[in-house]
């Protein structure tokens, strides 16, 4: 009973706390995202050569927490999962096979700018990050080596995304949003740049696999 007078409190206290006084915000999302894969050196796979890794479409999740470093500025961390599937796909006719169930997971640290005054009700917002994404196959290799499992890998990312709150309450407001998340796989050779005084110079061709998200969710300030 005491916990739960405590509970009631400390909520009567954050819904009627200045504004002035609230220097954090918590997020929970839910929504959908679709992502795209890369291709790859032609390889067997079940006796089938293929040449390109594709990640399938999926429901997501994320989480955030961040201090207001001003009115309108907060730095946020964010976690965010996406439920998919590893599947590679050959040349034409070759039919698409599924290889692994996968999540992947987003960890990157946000700058978010919201427009507006800090009491006002509506308020768009968006945001820049830095971090990692890691692509975790949650299952056993369905073909190929059937039973085997795989490695999960991380790659370094940047997250971007833009929305809006909607404050119902000084202390809890609804949030919509979208996202998109570049990672970096890796570099295919691209040539040469050669200068008279340096030298020559090997260039590269970075391959990115996109998460494109799309969200709803409620926000905390306390």
């Amino acid at each position: 009973m005491i916990r739960r007078i405590a509970a009631v409190v400390v909520g009567i206290w954050v819904l009627a706390a200045p504004l002035s006084a609230q220097r954090f915000e918590a997020s929970f999302n839910g929504g959908y995202t679709t992502s795209e894969g890369i291709k790859f050196n032609p390889t067997l796979i079940g006796g089938v050569l293929y040449d390109e890794v594709d990640l399938k479409d999926g429901g997501s999740f994320s989480l955030t927490g961040g201090v207001y470093a001003s009115p309108n500025a907060l730095i946020e961390f964010m976690y965010a999962r996406q439920s998919s599937e590893l599947t590679a796909r050959g040349a034409t006719g070759v039919a698409e096979v599924t290889i692994s169930k996968m999540h992947i997971d987003n960890y990157h640290v946000n700058f978010v700018y919201n427009w507006g005054e800090s009491d006002a009700k509506l308020r768009p917002y968006a945001f820049v990050g830095l971090g990692a994404t890691n692509y975790s196959p949650s299952g056993n290799v369905l073909v190929g080596a059937p039973g085997r499992s795989l490695d999960g890998n991380a790659q370094f990312s940047t997250t971007w995304g833009a929305g809006v709150k909607y404050y119902v309450a000084p202390s809890i407001g609804l949030k919509a949003g979208m996202r998109w998340t570049p990672t970096y796989i890796k570099s295919d050779p691209a040539g040469y740049w050669c200068d008279p005084f340096y030298g020559c110079w090997l260039l590269s061709d970075p391959d990115y696999s996109h998460q494109f998200e799309f969200s709803g969710g409620v926000t905390f300030r306390f």
